[in-house]
């Protein structure tokens, strides 16, 4: 899973990136998922680098990490949604894309979870 973690960092800097390019340079808020994308890129490779017990620690602050910023953008996209101001629809959905990158590796990571726990691995 350490190297699933790392190919979703790619996909995050990538979004942030594309994201605070894609508005001119204007807004640092868009780098966000390249923030989220390297401190998953930062522990997943400590993950690699380390013994079962330090893999199971970073692994979980990843998860950590995506499950609190998949709930940080969901908030953030319901309140955009229900404010009466005009909608940035490129912001709306870099935000939605961060958003399912964020679940999908969610799931991944409670699947290998699920499935250490019925290998007796934890």
């Amino acid at each position: 899973m350490a190297k699933v973690t790392l190919v979703f960092a790619v996909l995050l800097v990538a979004l942030g990136l594309a994201g605070f390019l894609g508005t001119g340079s204007q807004h640092p808020t868009a780098l966000i998922p390249a923030w989220i994308g390297l401190l998953l890129g930062l522990f997943g490779w400590m993950a690699i680098r380390s013994n079962e017990d330090r893999r199971r620690l970073f692994m979980h602050i990843n998860g950590t990490i995506g499950l609190v910023g998949f709930v940080g953008t969901v908030a953030e996209i319901v309140r955009n949604l229900a404010s009466s101001k005009e909608l940035d629809m490129t912001a709306l959905e870099a935000k939605m894309a961060l958003a399912w990158l964020l679940l999908i590796y969610i799931a991944l990571c409670a699947r290998s979870c699920r499935t250490a726990r019925r290998l007796g691995k934890v």
